[in-house]
């Protein structure tokens, strides 16, 4: 393999002929593509079968599924053609690993929440890898810092970039120094394994806020518009001929507008063809389950349904669904991955938006990114009901049949 001088600092950082041996952590953030996951990676898995025996070590991503994704799915073939013996066990979310006359072992953590905290409490570890520490909270970070107590023991952490009022922005990144930690930035430059061409579609990709993050590795503030590039020139007539096959997403209200998008998939493209849209306030009435489902009949007409994604919030509508007949899909509903690969989608043409759809068109110019984030990225609750509804069905069926769930995942790995 062919590594940059930036992979291969972080290669050799804890070696003893390093000028960098005597930090006590790597902070390896930028571009998404740009190399860091895997040096990082290997460069853990090396320091530590060369420096301990019988400890343990932790793995840690959002979940324990990004962890092998993300992480293991390109490491450990490489570790195995180094020499290294790697037995994972699934069930018990670890991996024993032998290197000549040593043995260590890894545990997988995955560090999704606040009581995720708690998962790791108890253990004593050598070491610890944090992949895609920006999207963990600060409370399991914490914690995980806190059982590395092993003399001699270092800290790993990789990351994209998010808000620079990102607490692990303020606490680790500006404060390298203070905490004797190792930052490195990185671009797709970095990354001698990606071509011209990848670096291309990477760079048309992304857009703005997003765009400044995944490609140019900058910590910056999301703000205005959330589709940003979307205007009428996206907008195209519903293609004629028969369809593939249908799906129906539904962003569910009470009080709020009720959002309904019907699918159809043409040669690889899905059209949302026609839309429903009822705002119970500005018509001062309120509908039933019953009668949403009569609109949701009404919109679909004759054609074969195959599903109808649904926000799982709304249990007793998908109930009713159900009853009449209908298969009902539970939405993927986080919130910033589904908008980075909505957008994504958008962009390449793999869903369009037809003619027609006059709410949605309209949700999309006046959707925004919320300034009082406090540190997170959060949109507005307001002119959000076909956004929710078009992200559902971007995350639950198009983005999973066009590959776009892995791309989400990178950047969630957060990607536009």
């Amino acid at each position: 393999m062919v590594f940059s001088e930036k992979q291969r600092r972080v290669l050799t950082w804890w070696r003893p002929d390093s000028p960098d041996r005597d930090r006590q952590a790597i902070i390896c953030d930028g571009a998404v593509r740009s190399g860091k996951t895997l040096c990082t990676g290997l460069s853990f898995f090396c320091w530590a079968m060369s420096s301990f025996q019988n400890r343990s070590f932790a793995l840690c991503g959002r979940t324990i599924q990004s962890v092998r994704r993300n992480l293991l799915s390109d490491l450990l073939p490489v570790l195995e053609k180094m020499g290294f013996r790697c037995a994972e066990k699934r069930s018990r979310n670890m991996i024993q690993v032998r290197l000549g006359g040593r043995r260590n072992t890894f545990y997988l953590f995955g560090g999704k929440d606040e009581s995720s905290a708690a998962l790791i409490q108890g253990i004593t570890l050598a070491g610890c890898l944090l992949d895609e520490a920006v999207l963990m909270p600060r409370s399991f970070v914490e914690q995980t810092v806190a059982r590395c107590s092993v003399a001699e023991s270092r800290l790993w952490f990789s990351c994209n970039p998010e808000s620079p009022e990102n607490w692990f922005y303020q606490e680790w990144i500006q404060k390298a120094e203070e905490k004797n930690a190792l930052r490195l930035r990185f671009t797709m430059e970095d990354n001698p394994g990606l071509s011209e061409e990848v670096r291309e579609r990477y760079a048309s990709t992304f857009q703005g806020t997003f765009y400044r993050r995944f490609v140019l590795g900058e910590w910056v503030a999301a703000e205005g518009r959330v589709y940003d590039f979307f205007d009428e020139s996206l907008v195209r007539e519903a293609p004629e001929g028969p369809f593939e096959e249908w799906f129906v997403s539904v962003d569910y209200g009470t009080s709020n507008p009720t959002s309904m998008g019907l699918w159809g998939r043409k040669s690889g493209v899905w059209f949302r063809v026609k839309e429903y849209y009822y705002d119970a306030r500005a018509a001062r009435r309120q509908k039933t389950d019953e009668e949403y489902a009569d609109d949701l009949a009404a919109l679909v007409g004759d054609r074969p349904l195959r599903a109808v994604v649904v926000d799982p919030s709304a249990a007793s509508f998908c109930e009713t669904l159900r009853r009449r007949g209908w298969r009902v899909k539970k939405a993927d509903n986080q919130v910033l991955s589904g908008i980075r690969l909505t957008a994504r989608l958008l962009k390449s043409g793999k869903i369009v938006i037809c003619k027609g759809c006059g709410d949605a068109i309209r949700e999309f110019s006046l959707y925004r990114w919320d300034d009082r984030g406090q540190g997170q990225d959060q949109v507005r609750k307001e002119n959000d009901h076909a956004m929710d509804e078009i992200r559902y069905f971007a995350a639950t069926v198009a983005g999973k049949e066009s590959g776009g769930g892995v791309f989400a995942g990178c950047v969630e790995r957060g990607a536009f």
